[in-house]
């Protein structure tokens, strides 16, 4: 059962969310809701949960972990199939180990902002609902103010629910969870000849097309251990997060992460391995190694298809031509050594005009060397070239796939130094331009811009 919270306050709600979840808004503020959005109140139709899991953190085997400050609240059916909705930040559970079972309002004001954020970019993701406050203090670095995150997922099972039960040497409950999660998310899988290798593939090709959709918005996980990925390839835990800002292919946006595992390359690499995890861990019930290892060859292809289609519509490209590989190759390789903005980069190469490249000047501005800059727009014109349609359209197309607005690291640190002065008001503002990402929304320009010096400061750690 979940922790009462002490005066609780609402800090910010998703319209979108409780839209999917057919609320009323204007009862939302009600103090009835309020408790049970804080789990200070559990509806008599729920029968609240904590689950066991464990995983590898930062590649090793840390045992069991389990929802140490999650808990399960119930599912409510949806347009989108059934939602379960679970409280961050509640309190103590069975598997809390050392710590207290709640959450920050820092942390908690991230998690909100990025699930609803992501979930606007089209990126698979949990959602979150609300975000609630209390002045009740919890020690991290320091003394912080506690709250709670109604956050909401089709399931929260985790490649670490599988590696329990096989480490633990425990066959029947390994058993009854997979044939649980193939028959309630993945039920054509149940007439495949091998049910438990056709999930391990589907699971593998999911996750590499989210991976994908990561790597072509500059989005940064920060801690991907396989307790942190989802059954459903969906992006899951928003701790020390990031999104790309000067471009740097190595870069870790995770302080706790010295040895930079989970930096922006290696992601991809990282979600291969974390399937390889998955695998080890369903391999009793795939029974062959050689099966397992063919579900999860299915990675790759699948992350080098879907890594190429969004590229190809980042650059307003039609279709794939021999030398593409070549040219995106090139544009990374400019935009890392001139440390180019990653968001702006590509919101302003939709403005590119193919016979006038004076208009390239916004565009040019953002590289240190621009003879260099202007070597490769040669190349991408003579591209451009290659393929019908006129500068409008391909400007449409572009700035429908690269977003204007994404979560700045200092726009959120601005939002939650407000929020803990009990300003919210920048958190709805915030939340509601992070909701329309592509559309140009001139009366909130200045969440475009480049950030200013002091955010090269900010650090995010797992501490939460």
């Amino acid at each position: 059962m979940p922790t009462p919270l002490p005066a609780p306050y609402l800090v910010a709600l998703s319209p979108s969310a409780v839209d999917l979840l057919g609320l009323a808004p204007a009862r939302l503020a009600d103090a009835d809701y309020l408790a049970t959005m804080v789990g200070n109140s559990v509806p008599d139709s729920s029968l609240p949960l904590a689950a066991v899991y464990s995983g590898h953190q930062f590649g090793v085997w840390a045992g069991q972990l389990g929802d140490g400050r999650a808990i399960l609240l119930g599912d409510i059916a949806t347009a989108q199939g059934p939602m379960e909705l679970q409280w961050k930040g509640a309190g103590l559970t069975p598997y809390s180990r050392m710590g207290d079972g709640r959450a920050v309002l820092r942390s908690s004001i991230r998690e909100f902002l990025c699930s609803e954020a992501m979930d606007a970019l089209g990126i698979p993701s949990s959602r979150a609902l609300s975000v609630a406050g209390s002045d009740q203090g919890v020690m991290r670095e320091t003394v912080e103010t506690s709250a709670v995150v109604l956050r909401l997922a089709p399931s929260f099972v985790r490649f670490g629910s599988f590696e329990h039960w096989f480490y633990k040497n425990r066959p029947e409950q390994l058993k009854i969870l997979a044939d649980y999660v193939i028959d309630r998310f993945y039920p054509d899988l149940r007439a495949e000849a091998n049910p438990y290798q056709a999930l391990l593939a589907e699971v593998t090709r999911r996750t590499a097309h989210m991976i994908a959709h990561w790597q072509a918005v500059g989005f940064m996980h920060g801690v991907m251990n396989t307790d942190n990925m989802s059954i459903l390839g969906q992006t899951l835990d928003y701790g020390p997060f990031g999104f790309m800002e000067a471009f740097d292919s190595q870069h870790i946006c995770n302080h706790t992460d010295q040895q930079g595992r989970y930096s922006y390359a290696n992601q991809p690499q990282v979600g291969h391995w974390n399937c390889y995890a998955l695998g080890q861990a369903l391999l009793p019930l795939i029974g062959e190694v050689e099966a397992a290892q063919e579900a999860l060859d299915v990675y790759q292809g699948a992350f080098a298809a879907k890594i190429s289609e969004l590229l190809h519509a980042k650059l307003g490209l039609s279709s794939e031509l021999d030398g593409d590989q070549a040219l995106f190759d090139a544009m990374f390789s400019l935009m890392h050594e001139n440390h180019v903005d990653f968001t702006l980069f590509f919101r302003r190469l939709g403005g590119l005009q193919l016979d006038n490249p004076a208009a390239d000047e916004p565009l040019r501005d953002l590289f240190i060397d621009r003879p260099a800059f202007d070597a490769w727009a040669v190349s991408y014109r003579e591209r451009l070239r290659q393929q019908d349609g006129g500068d409008a359209e391909r400007k449409a197309a572009m700035d429908a796939v690269n977003p204007k607005y994404v979560l700045r690291n200092y726009l959120a640190q601005v939002a939650i130094e407000k929020a803990q002065k009990k300003d919210f008001t920048e958190v709805a503002r915030l939340l509601s331009v992070l909701r329309r990402p592509f559309d140009e929304q001139p009366e909130h320009e200045h969440y475009a811009a480049l950030p200013p010096d002091w955010a090269s400061h900010l650090e995010v750690s797992c501490s939460s």
